[in-house]
């Protein structure tokens, strides 16, 4: 009886401590997440034409829409935070959800994306 609670326990722990988290979040929050966190991973996932006409600083470029999506995501630390964003919201969050299912432990999505993150005049690079 004493192994099974401490196998629903540990199992609990287990499966409570190892699931991701998808947050999304407000032009503010994500800015400030990238600010004070140390070498932050900040994945845009838009075309790479959308990228060339303007993105977050020190965002890397790895297409939703591609085949390779999956493949290119193997250079990421699945232990830290990374930080999604692409044109509007919508395909940052089905890719915040794809590395949920690749093993992502903390993923944080823009709300309203790259539009949103210009309408507020936050320090982009060209």
């Amino acid at each position: 009886m004493k192994s099974k609670i401490l196998f629903s326990t540990i199992f609990f722990f287990t499966l409570f401590f190892s699931y991701a988290q998808i947050k999304t979040v407000e032009v503010n929050a994500f800015a400030k997440e990238i600010k004070t966190t140390q070498k932050p991973q900040i994945l845009d996932v838009r075309t790479p034409e959308e990228f060339a006409g303007g993105h977050i600083d020190n965002a890397a470029n790895i297409d939703w829409q591609n085949e390779n999506f999956v493949k290119n995501t193997e250079k990421l630390d699945k232990n830290k935070p990374v930080y999604v964003y692409c044109r509007s919201g919508k395909r940052s969050l089905k890719a915040s959800e794809k590395l949920e299912e690749l093993g992502f432990k903390k993923i944080y999505n823009l709300d309203g994306g790259y539009l949103q993150w210009n309408a507020e005049s936050t320090k982009t690079a060209k």
